[in-house]
């Protein structure tokens, strides 16, 4: 398998400094982050307005890379990581679902983002409702609010 590069386009400028800062899940707070688009990738923003809701994917940075098992929250026993929301991974890519708030030039004002401040996003894209949603899933553990 050949490399993948990937490329940043923007950072998050949010109020979390730290790992232990930020939440379980983004959208268990209603604490508002910027997502700041860098000059070159301004233009791919056109239009994004008439989305309420965007799916944010970005880099974890700052966590670690070697874990194959994570314990979620609630749980008493350790499961192998892919069945887990756990930061730590061998890929650490978060995403994240996020309210647009708004728009100022090339800074994306969101909410229920749970990234760390300085975090690299490597992509936006809308939410669809009618493609993204679906009510019958099931999952492996529950988020209590």
């Amino acid at each position: 398998m050949g490399a993948i590069e990937c490329i940043p386009i923007g950072v998050v400028r949010s109020p979390y400094r730290e790992r232990g800062d930020a939440p379980r899940q983004g959208r268990l707070t209603e604490a508002v982050a910027e997502i700041h688009v860098l000059d070159a990738y301004v233009p791919g923003l056109e239009g994004l307005e008439r989305s309420s809701h965007l799916i944010i994917l970005y880099w974890l940075d700052r966590a670690e890379r070697g874990l194959l098992f994570a314990k979620p929250p609630g749980e008493t026993r350790e499961r192998g990581v892919f069945s887990t929301r756990s930061p730590a991974r061998p890929n650490p890519i978060g995403l994240g679902i996020v309210d647009l708030v708004g728009r100022e030039g090339n800074v994306l004002v969101v909410r229920g983002l749970d990234a760390l401040d300085g975090t690299p996003v490597l992509d936006i894209k809308p939410y669809s409702p009618e493609i993204d949603c679906i009510p019958e899933a099931t999952g492996g553990w529950h988020i209590k609010r």
